[in-house]
């Protein structure tokens, strides 16, 4: 997806926008007045608040599939990569979890006329690639035969979101004292807790 500095700087307006105020309590002329640019240049450049929106989800999926590409080609063993894979994975839905937030609730807005379909379209093409990697460890012996991929990037991101909306909890619990402490325990403690288990998804045998 080739955009200007201008559209991407709009996009990251809106995107911030959308999370903090939600889709309906955020106006074009908001986003114009944030972003400092002329209303008539959001139509000009995306035509709607709407196609505004899925630009926005096709912009934050676009790279992904390479990065993920990238990070399975190295020459590593297999559970070496697999934890490589979930490090990129809760790094960047940590990175873009306003985007999370606009789509798990817009997407469930059976209302919104809003088009999914090239978003849904590049999550399977991703899952695709993570699945390619899964069926290669299982046919060398790695990973268990016995383990439901699909459901595989979904316990990453429910672990993280579980964690991440319920911070109040989580900081009171373990004296996460600030939002560094947060940043900290999501990269070393959060992550290392998804990557064994799914590692243990994985490689245990019912």
């Amino acid at each position: 997806m080739d955009l200007n500095q201008k559209q991407i700087e709009i996009l990251e307006t809106a995107e911030k926008l959308f999370a903090d105020n939600g889709f309906d309590g955020t106006s074009v002329r908001q986003i114009s007045k944030v972003a400092d640019i002329n209303i008539a240049m959001i139509s000009y450049y995306f035509g709607s608040k709407e196609k505004l929106l899925e630009a926005l989800l096709v912009y934050r999926m676009s790279d992904f599939r390479m990065q993920l590409e990238s990070v399975i080609s190295k020459s590593k063993p297999h559970l070496e990569i697999l934890d490589d894979i979930i490090n990129f994975i809760v790094k960047r839905i940590h990175r873009n979890r306003r985007t999370h937030k606009i789509i798990n609730f817009e997407f469930s807005n059976g209302t919104r006329q809003i088009d999914f379909n090239l978003y849904l379209e590049q999550k399977k093409q991703n899952l695709k690639v993570i699945e390619a990697f899964v069926k290669t460890g299982q046919n060398k012996g790695v990973f268990t035969n016995n383990v439901n991929i699909q459901l595989l990037t979904t316990t990453i991101l429910g672990t993280y979101f579980h964690f991440y909306y319920n911070k109040k909890y989580y900081k009171n619990l373990m004296n996460l004292e600030d939002d560094a402490s947060i940043e900290h325990y999501v990269h070393n403690e959060l992550t290392q807790h998804i990557q064994t288990t799914i590692k243990a998804l994985l490689t245990y045998e019912n």
